[in-house]
């Protein structure tokens, strides 16, 4: 694999302020984020331009059985990236950043390690966005199997100004681990998606995308929660 991609995982600890509840998390988690890109004019500029972002990230854990994270208790977020900058302005900036109903307390940073990738799976839904509202209505397994390998390739192109053939297996196996689609609230609107495990095809190219994938997250939407990506090494 690629010595010039490095996934970073970042261990943020937060302080819930207010209770939130489960089909809200993300939403409140990337306010936090966009709180404090904000606070700096030039990455003000990076969050408001429509571009690939890199970076990814989960929901609150431990999880809650009640599905309502307890305001005055201290849950960890996960964000991973491959910008190293972007690192480095976390760890300085989103320390002690806080909205209405969340606080920033600590981070700490590791590199995941690469290895060999058997499988991946999604811990929050993977997002196709159509005109068409959710995919499922209209469209093919194929189109969704297509759009995931495709979206992969692009931001890889986008982070290394390259044009990788795309004549290659990803993954030799797809399930889908959600019987109905899963929704979240995004803005005004509910998202539909769905949680998918891929078995990853043994080639240098699968394993540098999916490497890749571990840092910026599967299919679309990734820096508002969606697509965030865990591993089973061989």
């Amino acid at each position: 694999m690629s010595e010039k991609i490095k996934v970073f995982n970042l261990v943020l600890k937060v302080y819930v302020l207010e209770d939130i509840k489960y089909d809200e998390s993300l939403k409140k988690i990337a306010s936090l984020i966009d709180s404090s890109l904000c606070r700096d004019a030039d990455m003000s500029k990076f969050h408001s331009e429509n571009k690939w972002k890199l970076y990814s990230f989960n929901s609150f854990y431990p999880l809650e059985k009640s599905k309502i994270y307890q305001a005055g208790k201290v849950y960890s977020v996960v964000i991973r990236t491959i910008d190293e900058n972007l690192v480095k302005y976390f760890e300085k900036h989103l320390v002690n950043e806080y909205t209405k109903e969340l606080k920033a307390l600590t981070i700490q940073t590791q590199i995941i390690p690469k290895k060999h990738i058997d499988t991946i799976y999604t811990l929050t839904p993977a997002i196709i966005k159509t005109e068409n509202g959710y995919w499922r209505e209209r469209e093919s397994i194929d189109f969704f199997e297509e759009r995931l390998t495709t979206n992969l390739v692009k931001k890889y192109n986008s982070f290394f100004g390259t044009k990788l053939d795309e004549n290659f297996e990803l993954f030799t196996y797809i399930r889908f681990d959600n019987r109905t689609p899963i929704a979240t609230k995004y803005k005004n609107c509910i998202l539909l998606g769905d949680k998918i495990t891929l078995k990853i095809a043994d080639n240098d190219m699968a394993q540098e995308l999916v490497y890749l994938s571990l840092g910026i997250g599967l299919l679309e939407m990734n820096s508002r929660g969606y697509g965030f990506v865990n591993k089973k090494w061989l």
